[in-house]
Formats: structure tokens, sequence, C-alpha cells
């Protein structure tokens, strides 16, 4: 059967189909303002032999891993109705696909054929009901994951599955019922290819997404891409623009205009993705690489608004990471004697006085608003988990023991909890944070407690290495990471 095609604004997609014998038409509408979609289908099934559904699409080749968060409008007709991420080897009714469906009545499923007009089979997952949605493929294996936002992923896989190298990827929606269209809302769509196994980040291909996230509802608006290195977006006191990193400068980018201005620091030009606002917004602290043979980071301090900067760590390497609320003190992670440990030093210079003395890699230091507390990320226990400690280093005390790896804790501007990156299980060693890895965004009451997922997403090293709050604590800047889709 041929299908048929329409043709709108899509987003990220390229085409939309009516796979199989469907008697009323489906649709896609892409609201660029919210970065959404509406989604309508009907068809029989998508099961046995053939598939009758509704199709949004794009063609890649590869390894993939793409994400959503959806849900069906209204109660619908019939519980078996599906929406999900479908990988098919082409537009064909009886075409091999690989499918993370979720079912109207809340079943999950990983659904495949392995072949033209073959069986459908299937992997159940032991969840019921999930809005975020992914499917990854690495070579011949479909990984499904799931959950109900807030989180972690549930998964299941297939291997051996040859669907070829181009695929069409992208969102269905069958209502399971001829002569029904079931409707689908979809948002924090992310369409990832993964880096290669021996990816060099300075020599590959590399893309960045500059990102927002509403806190409270989870939803994430990207606004700003380049197929380049940027990290670490720091957010001005005034809460209008966003400082970043990108090739060793430092950069103010306007919310409102979407400009992106270069900040002066005079012959500090090697800089990395450690920089920090005072709590008054008038100085920046940064990190910078010497020009010595060794390329040692060192610490900076300069205007928020540029100039030259004033050299403040006596030795290095030292890489920042926060400023006291009273503007007297620096804190940044500094390898002296073969060991990394968290430092304190005054704004002006002077002698730095070593907070931590555990073996092992301890960083991401950062202060309270109040001053009470130094929150930090160290190896000690095994793997990298979030500590905090007095400002004079007393009373260290652990706050999360989970099977992932968390780095770089950053307190709320109102002090009652802290964002964290968490590298899923296997993706690193203890003590490496590198990009382009699977990664959640997650919240933590300030004392511990249950730890909430705030974004599923790829990256990293950069992603939020700074404090990375809005003013009023409603938003949060990151990056997040793809190699660049051609």
């Amino acid at each position: 059967m041929t299908p048929k095609l329409h043709s709108s604004s899509l987003g990220q997609f390229e085409g939309q189909t009516d796979i199989g014998s469907v008697i009323r038409a489906g649709s896609c509408d892409y609201d660029g303002s919210q970065q959404a979609y509406t989604i309508r289908g009907a068809g029989a099934n998508i099961w046995g032999d053939h598939d009758d559904f509704h199709f949004v699409w794009k063609r890649m080749n590869g390894n993939f891993i793409v994400t959503m968060r959806a849900t069906f409008v209204g109660s619908g007709a019939n519980p078996h109705r599906k929406l999900g991420w479908m990988a098919r080897a082409s537009l064909e009714s009886a075409a091999p696909h690989a499918s993370a469906a979720v079912h109207g009545d809340g079943l999950l499923a990983l659904q495949y054929r392995r072949a033209l007009a073959a069986p459908t089979e299937e992997t159940r997952i032991s969840l019921s009901a999930a809005d975020v949605i992914q499917l990854e493929r690495k070579e011949n294996t479909f990984i499904m994951s799931v959950a109900q936002y807030g989180e972690p992923f549930v998964s299941v896989q297939v291997s051996d599955l040859e669907l070829g190298a181009e695929l069409y990827v992208g969102l269905f929606v069958c209502s399971h019922q001829d002569d029904v269209v079931e409707q689908v809302t979809v948002r924090d769509t992310r369409i990832v290819v993964p880096v290669a196994q021996a990816f060099e980040r300075d020599r590959d291909p590399f893309g960045s997404h500059l990102e927002l996230l509403d806190v409270a509802s989870g939803r994430r608006q990207i606004i700003y891409s380049a197929d380049l290195i940027f990290e670490a977006p720091n957010w001005t006191r005034d809460g209008k623009s966003l400082i970043y990193n990108q090739d060793g400068r430092l950069y103010c980018f306007d919310l409102a205009s979407g400009a992106a201005k270069l900040i002066d620091t005079g012959d500090v030009v090697r800089n990395n993705n450690d920089h920090v606002l005072s709590f008054d917004g008038n100085w920046l602290a940064i990190s910078s690489h010497s020009e010595t043979e060794e390329h040692l980071s060192q610490v900076y301090v300069v205007p928020a608004q540029g100039g030259q900067p004033r050299l403040v760590t006596p030795s290095g390497p030292s890489y920042l990471h926060g400023w006291s609320a009273d503007d007297r003190f620096l804190v940044y992670t500094g390898q002296r004697n073969g060991e990394y440990d968290i430092y304190r030093i005054p704004v002006e210079g002077g002698a730095e006085t070593q907070l931590t003395s555990s073996i092992g890699l301890d960083d991401g230091p950062e202060y309270t608003p109040d001053g009470r507390y130094i929150y930090f990320n160290s190896v000690r226990s095994g793997r990298m988990q979030i500590w905090r400690m007095k400002p004079d280093g007393s009373n260290q005390e652990q706050l999360t023991d989970d099977e992932y790896n968390n780095w770089f804790p950053h307190v709320a501007p109102n002090g009652k909890s802290f964002v964290f990156i968490s590298y899923l299980v296997g993706e690193v060693d203890p003590g490496d944070h590198p990009p382009a890895k699977r990664v959640y965004l997650r919240s933590m009451p300030l004392d511990g407690g249950q730890a909430k997922v705030l974004a599923y997403l790829y990256g990293g090293q950069g992603t939020m290495n700074v404090p990375s709050w809005s003013p009023d604590g409603k938003r949060l800047a990151f990056v997040s990471n793809t190699v660049p889709q051609r």
C-alpha cells in the first residue's frame, strides 16, 4: 500500500504518514513557541504482521537516543490505544521496527518485528503508565526506558534486531479503533546522536544546546544551539542574561534578544567552565589555564562587565566553584601533593586554607546562600556522592548514597533544596565526569532525603558545572549535547 504523506511545519521531523489502512487521516501540529507537538492518529493496531497508525518521522543513520514527555488527551475510546517512539525500516505496513509503546491502560512494552511481515514480539516493563519515554539504538540493540516524570528510568532491551543502517525514527499514535482519532501532546522532545566509541571532543564534530528548565513543571526549552562546544551557564543576578564559556572565552547571552556578547577578560583567555558571580553580582570569579608549559588552572576575579582579571590563587591547578554570601571568600578544588581537595582563599588573595583531606577527589564546592554550609561532591565512599560541611571544613556529612555518580551540587536561592548531576549506572568511573553521557539533573531537600529527577538528558561535563539557578529560583539553565545531525 502506498503511504499517505502530509506536509506541514513539523519541528524536528521531516514528514508525517498514515501507515497501512487508515480511514481517518492523522495530523501533527507543531507549536514552536512551546516546542510542543499535538499529534492525532487513528488505525486499527500496531501488532501481528502489519501496522495501521499515524507516524511523524525523520530519517536517521546509526545510533540514536530519542526522548519525550507525552500524554493522551482525554479518556479515549479504547484502552489499547498507543503512543510512543518507533524506529522503522520503511513506511510500508509490514516493515520491521522497534517501538517504545505506551498503552492507554498503562501497559508499557518494547515491541518489535524482526523481518518483513513477521509477527510482532514484545518485552513488557513492570511499571504501569509513564509519561517520559525513551528509545535508544546501539547498533542492533534497542533499549526502551520509561518513567513517571520525577522518577528514574526503568529499561528493557532487545538485541540482534537488524533493521538496517537508515531508519525512519519518530513519534506514533494508534487509536486501536479505525473509526476513532486519538490525540496526544508531546513536549521536551530530544533527538540525540551519541558520540562514537573513540570520540575526542576537541577533534570530532560536537553540538551543544543551551536549555532552560521550569522547575515546577519540568518543561524544557532550547534557547540556543550550535555545532560546537559551549558550557556551564551562570544566571546573572538581574535574571536577564546567562554567562557561558566557549573556546577559552566568556560570553554573556541576552535572554531577550538571543544575542551573545564577548566579556572582556584582558589577557586571560584560556578560561574553562568554572566561573561564578559574586552574590552582589558585581564581580566574576573565573578559572583560566596559565600560559606556562604546564597550563595549570588558576583562579582570578574580574568586574562582571569585564576588564583585566586579578590573580587570586598562589598556585595551581585550582578550579573555582563557589563564592561566599558575604563576598569575602572563594572556594575551589586544588591539586596539592598529588591529591585533589577543597580550599578556601580570601577574595583579595593570600594564604589558602585546606578544608578537606580525604583520600580521593573532592570537588564542586559551593556555599549556601546563608553561608552556613559548603556543599561538594566526593568519591571517598566509593562512588561520587554529595556531601556538605561547615565553612571551616568541620562536620563533613554525606547527603546522597545511591547507585549513581553525583556531581556539582547547586543550592537554590531560597536555601531549601539543591540540584546536581547524576551519571547513570555504567556511564562513568566514579572520579570522572566526561561530556556526552546519559545523565539526570536531580533535586533534593537541603538536608537530604528523596531525590527527584528534573531532566533526562545527554550531557555531563559542561552541563551544569556552575551555579545555574535563576535569581527567583523558578528556572535552571544547563547545556545538553549531541553530535550534529546532517
